[in-house]
């Protein structure tokens, strides 16, 4: 799906509710596609049952819907998109451009990454027993140019970064699933967190395999508690209030630097809104830990998802 108009998307995985740090990557988001008058998407990605609760998906869109943040475009779930993920691997697997591993993680541990059972040659065939997928990189240096940190340059190594796409236990992997929506939903810019900065050279060079240019890319600094660590479920960052939304926006709109007047503290969410979209500047948001502080005590560290 081609097209010239600013499409942007908001993904997250549905493993638990939305914390601050969602908040200010999906307000961002939402944000850079209202400034350039494009499309704003919402994807689940719901491709791992065993992490995530029934309940999650519920509460996410809930607080999105809270917090003014509508999609223009119906809530996409990919955990309906198995087929279209399954026809991209057997295209891949039959042009080469994948191969079949049954090779454990002690075995590639012990083996310094390298695949002991000679996969990437086409040594695993289907028949010999539970195996993932993994994409073929190609050894390369990859630059592009990050719309908040400048140019960047990424060395890829053929073999040891190869990134499973479909997994042993028959679960689609996000490194696959996400270009394939991306592509079909024709997402032309993708605003998201730091921590997935490191994927983005391999993420290319799949775009490309699949015959479709990448998207522009801006990643945020990712939100963190005071010990420094990521707000996740992991760290047990708390659930967003939904009771305070527009609050929630205002702390979030300083977190990116953005300074919304003092009053908008006790504004609706639609003033909140209505204000950061006549002020969005992207220049604003910083770029180290320490500049800003989140809702619960964390701080911006250059460091989605």
């Amino acid at each position: 799906m081609a097209t010239s108009r600013y499409r942007g998307r908001f993904a997250p995985s549905p493993t638990g509710p939305l914390h601050f740090g969602s908040l200010v990557t999906a307000l961002a988001s939402w944000l850079e596609a209202k400034h350039a008058r494009g499309d704003w998407l919402v994807r689940i990605e719901d491709l791992d049952p065993l992490r995530e609760p029934p309940e999650a998906t519920g509460q996410i869109l809930h607080s999105l819907e809270c917090h003014g943040l509508f999609p223009d475009e119906p809530v996409r779930f990919q955990s309906r998109r198995h087929d279209a993920y399954q026809r991209t691997i057997d295209n891949l697997l039959a042009q080469g451009k994948a191969y079949r591993c049954r090779c454990s993680r002690k075995q590639l541990k012990d083996n310094h990454g390298y695949h002991p059972n000679r996969c990437r040659r086409g040594d695993t065939s289907p028949g010999d027993g539970p195996h993932a997928v993994r994409f073929a990189l190609q050894e390369e240096a990859s630059h592009w140019q990050d719309d908040l940190l400048g140019p960047q340059v990424q060395m890829v190594h053929a073999e040891l970064d190869d990134p499973v796409i479909l997994r042993k236990e028959g679960f689609y992997a996000y490194q696959l699933a996400v270009v394939v929506d991306d592509i079909d939903q024709g997402i032309t810019h993708v605003v998201r967190g730091s921590d997935l900065l490191d994927m983005t050279a391999q993420q290319q060079q799949v775009f490309r395999a699949l015959g479709a240019e990448p998207p522009h890319w801006l990643h945020i600094p990712v939100i963190v508690n005071e010990q420094g660590q990521k707000l996740s479920k992991q760290t047990h960052a708390p659930a967003l209030d939904d009771d305070h939304p527009a609050r929630n926006l205002f702390l979030a709109l300083q977190a990116m630097g953005q300074q919304p007047e003092p009053t908008l503290a006790r504004a609706t969410v639609e003033e909140v809104l209505n204000w950061a979209e006549a002020h969005w500047q992207r220049s604003a948001i910083p770029l180290t830990s320490g500049q800003a502080r989140g809702i619960t005590g964390g701080t911006l560290s250059p460091s989605d998802r």
